[in-house]
């Protein structure tokens, strides 16, 4: 019997600056909180990077520990799929997953997509988000990023018609998705689906809070709209049709790469549109994220350019023109 080759964990928090500040319905920050995972087995590291979501009732703390908490399991040979079912999905659990992708690439010597059996994936276009404003600030914001083929618009509630008015009159070329990151309410649903549809938004990014969004399924959409809070997994997405016509697949609420790849193959067999989405983070967190990227209809991995800097190695941006990580990176 041969032995399972040592592996040792160790993980921390890291807080990089955020260019000016990130302000959605929920509140705004200054910096962006991560957690970093480090499996180390030999000469070889793989990392992994994570976002804990008060939303979600995650903090720092808890995720580092709750990560530190898989030494033991690490050490006796816990693979990818056995994390799946000795953690819950979340934001530790993508650290790991993400970590043991890496490792795994590292030590066989080939890009963890080859491993995976999936395409290699290419330089995709993401969105650039505007934070939640005043109309006005937002219209300016929205001027400085007219450039970019497609801009994510966070909204908040009330006014929201205005500042989709003022972003559209602000950048008329530009693609936009919003994100009301469940500030709308069914008493003003129709209105501001009307005033995104009078702009041309393509995608409207969860209207309503999760758990209480009935009411997509009774009012005519005449914009696409899309599960964030209200989706997590694969568990979570029979109950979303006739609400929902497209799913946000986040890496930190799928629990990692493994389950945001899956559940992706399922969403689009229930005929749901993809769009790969974001916490804002270093390109490590965005690195995994690139294989959803590849048939996602929409591509929201912007994180590292709302930062004031990346870390090193980072992934490469030209414009909203995104590169796949380098091995320096990730996988």
């Amino acid at each position: 019997m041969t032995s399972t080759p040592s592996r040792t964990l160790s993980a921390g928090i890291e807080r990089w600056p955020i260019a000016g500040s990130f302000t959605i319905s929920r509140g705004a920050k200054t910096e962006a909180v991560v957690v970093v995972a480090e499996i180390r087995q030999g000469s070889l590291t793989g990392r992994g990077e994570c976002v804990p979501y008060p939303r979600y009732g995650e903090t720092p703390d808890a995720t580092l520990q709750a990560i530190l908490a898989m030494q033991e399991p690490l050490t006796i040979g816990m693979d990818r799929g056995a994390l799946q079912a000795r953690m819950q999905a979340g934001a530790a659990r993508n650290a790991l997953d993400c970590a043991l992708s890496d490792l795994e690439a590292k030590l066989a010597g080939e890009r963890i997509w080859t491993l995976l059996g999936r395409p290699a994936p290419k330089p995709c276009t993401t969105a650039y988000t505007i934070s939640l404003a005043a109309p006005e600030a937002m219209a300016e914001a929205t001027a400085k990023a007219a450039h970019r083929a497609l801009l994510k618009i966070k909204l908040g509630g009330d006014g929201d018609a205005d500042r989709i008015r003022a972003v559209r009159l602000a950048a008329p070329r530009s693609e936009l998705i919003v994100d009301a990151n469940e500030a709308w309410a069914e008493d003003n649903l129709a209105a501001n689906f009307k005033a995104c549809a009078d702009a041309g938004v393509t995608l409207i990014e969860q209207p309503l809070p999760a758990g209480k969004d009935e009411a997509l399924s009774r009012i005519k959409r005449p914009v696409a709209v899309c599960a964030d809070e209200s989706v997590h997994d694969r568990a979570s997405l029979a109950g979303l049709r006739g609400r929902y016509d497209a799913v946000n697949i986040k890496l930190d609420k799928t629990g990692g790469l493994t389950e945001a790849l899956a559940m992706a193959d399922a969403a689009r067999g229930l005929g749901f549109e993809i769009m790969i989405g974001c916490m804002v983070a270093t390109s490590l967190s965005m690195a995994p994220a690139m294989l959803i990227a590849q048939a996602a209809r929409f591509v929201d991995l912007d994180g590292p350019l709302l930062l004031a800097r990346d870390r090193d190695n980072g992934l490469r941006y030209d414009g909203s023109l995104v590169d796949p990580p380098d091995a320096a990176l990730w996988g």
